[in-house]
């Protein structure tokens, strides 16, 4: 996509996942990519040699560094155009919600739900000053059905969801689109990290009967953020294998 060239992208989680495989195809389609992520050792191996890439170790779960950072992406690139939220955490899973503990249920919800909340916050002034920004928070298929087993990350994704909804609405006369997207199970180190029986349990519902891929994920999201995209906002797109058909 042409479109990319020149364009300013931050990518929170960029350091595995699916925010390292959305990360490198932005680079790859001429974006400049700032990197934030908590592994600065992981961000060095991945983009260490990369010209167009800014690693920034920090924790997006505090809004007075968020802030600095974005800060620093302006004043290094002089825009931003793009916003993509992939940080996140399942948290203890395979679990009832009568037994989950309230610690781990806040620290997912302050990396799922108030990483994305302060990022967009952060960049959305940087953006009106342009007109044009893509913003895509990456939510879950869990927080539009509900994951049995998975209380704190079903419910944050969902908060994740609500929000891009707001901000859709909210911004979509000024030139910025902010939608989400809702993946199935995607093999990632998240979910490999996950007990297996919760596995099978959210890939047990795909009619495609596999996981999604880590390529087919980035694909999405990179049109989600291009300029094709300027029609579409506060909206979730599904990447599911046919399990979401609404």
């Amino acid at each position: 996509m042409s479109t990319f060239k020149g364009k300013v992208a931050i990518v929170t989680g960029a350091a595995s996942g699916l925010g390292l495989t959305i990360s490198l195809k932005l680079l790859a389609e001429g974006c400049f990519v700032a990197l934030f992520d908590l592994n600065k050792n992981a961000l060095h191996t991945w983009f260490g040699s990369e010209a167009n890439a800014q690693i920034m170790p920090l924790d997006i779960t505090k809004s007075k560094s968020v802030n600095a950072s974005v800060e620093t992406v302006f004043q290094t690139f002089g825009r931003i155009d793009i916003l993509v939220n992939c940080a996140g955490i399942t948290g203890i899973t395979n679990i009832k919600s009568h037994e989950v503990n309230d610690e781990n249920l806040r620290k997912v919800f302050e990396i799922n739900f108030m990483g994305s909340f302060y990022t967009s916050k952060a960049v959305i002034p940087y953006m009106l000053k342009e007109n044009y920004g893509r913003i895509l928070h990456i939510a879950s298929i869990a927080g539009k059905e509900g994951n049995a087993g998975m209380l704190a990350y079903s419910a944050s994704k969902a908060a994740v969801i609500g929000m891009t909804k707001v901000q859709g609405k909210e911004y979509a006369e000024t030139g910025i689109t902010v939608n989400a997207m809702a993946p199935a199970v995607i093999r990632t180190a998240l979910v490999e990290a996950m007990p297996e029986a919760q596995v099978k349990y959210m890939a047990d519902k795909i009619p495609m009967k596999r996981c999604g891929t880590l390529e087919e994920a980035a694909n999405l999201a990179a049109y989600i953020v291009s300029d094709e995209n300027s029609f579409t906002t506060g909206f979730t797109f599904d990447l599911t294998g046919g399990r979401a058909t609404y």
